[in-house]
């Protein structure tokens, strides 16, 4: 069975970006066509200047939301990224395998670290390596599959060079990962500034849609999203990015095609009430279901220690034998 591995990082309240692009399809095809883990990971969100108190709650909250989104832990395994010791153990056995060279070509890194730069900050060595660590996340695994959006391609891409590598130096021990990208709202963007993504790690805005957003706030939020000069309703993401944007979200709320659904509308003002509706009922049971497993933190706590279990036991056997094949001795208690 295909083994498929993907996580989110609790840096700020889960979108409904994050949602469209990924947590859906999760629920809706991955955990039930292959042998599935999804990893809320905590250790990412250490990269930047971060309140711990913060990370802890929306630690819990982004493994409550992935449920409430429908992951069922019968299906697949839901745990979170720092209960699972193998994958800092492997992050180091990587980073003696990747190059500086390589951290530094990766987009995400120069745009965090400009950021942090223009707001007279440092920028942590975590930053660069991190995605090291994320190739770890899926590698200790046996992974096949990582869904992911557009933006984190280059970081499979390099998990899949970092395998090969080590497979070639030093005896095959990982398989060799794929990128797989949803094809619809694979990037939902921002309502305000659609030429960004809606990022949970922006700052609170009207061009962001929390999924914990009640539905009033959806509703505002939509209606008063940016589109573009003109009248006429047309799916053009080049010409006309914010209007594509909302047609983008319709349809993936609706499960009809962007540019079929401009035909069907003559003013930007319809669109937009539709698409708040549309997206005010695609939230309703999540939010729903949220608020029944926060009544019962008991049941929650539960599903992540026993994924964590399983976790642990699946990377456990790789880890060991990455750490073999580069050189490292045994624990003495297991020699033979």
């Amino acid at each position: 069975m295909t083994r498929v591995f993907s996580g989110v990082k609790p840096t700020g309240h889960l979108t409904l970006g994050n949602y469209l692009g990924a947590v859906r399809q999760w629920a809706a095809e991955d955990q039930h066509r292959s042998d599935a883990l999804f990893c809320v990971v905590d250790l990412h969100a250490l990269t930047v200047d971060h309140d711990p108190a913060r990370v802890r709650r929306l630690s819990r909250q982004a493994a409550s939301l992935l449920l409430a989104a429908g992951l069922d832990p019968e299906l697949c395994t839901v745990f979170v990224q720092s209960h699972v010791d193998e994958h800092a153990r492997l992050s180091y056995v990587l980073e003696c395998v990747a190059t500086d060279g390589e951290m530094r070509r990766m987009i995400q890194y120069k745009e965090k670290a400009a950021r942090e730069r223009e707001r007279g900050g440092s920028v942590r060595l975590s930053l660069l390596t991190y995605p090291v660590l994320m190739a770890a996340d899926i590698l200790a695994y046996g992974t096949d599959d990582v869904p992911v959006g557009n933006d984190q391609t280059q970081h499979v891409e390099l998990a899949r060079d970092l395998a090969v590598r080590f497979n070639q130096r030093y005896g095959h021990t990982f398989v060799v990962p794929r990128a797989t990208n949803p094809t619809v709202a694979a990037r939902v963007m921002n309502l305000q500034e659609p030429a960004s993504k809606m990022g949970k790690s922006d700052d609170v805005g009207p061009g962001i849609v929390y999924l914990l957003d009640e539905p009033d706030v959806v509703r505002k939020k939509v209606m008063r999203a940016v589109t573009d000069s003109g009248r006429e309703v047309v799916y053009d993401p080049g010409a006309r990015p914010g209007l594509a944007n909302l047609l983008d979200i319709l349809a993936a709320c609706t499960g009809g095609e962007p540019a079929e659904l401009a035909g069907a509308y003559d003013s930007y003002g319809a669109l937009k009430k539709d698409t708040a509706e549309a997206v005010v009922e695609v939230l309703r049971p999540v939010r729903k279901r949220h608020k029944e497993l926060c009544a019962d933190a008991g049941y929650v706590e539960g599903v992540l220690r026993k994924g964590a279990e399983k976790a642990r036991g699946m990377a456990r056997p790789t880890v060991d034998a990455a750490y073999r094949a580069i050189g490292l001795l045994p624990p003495v208690n297991a020699a033979r």
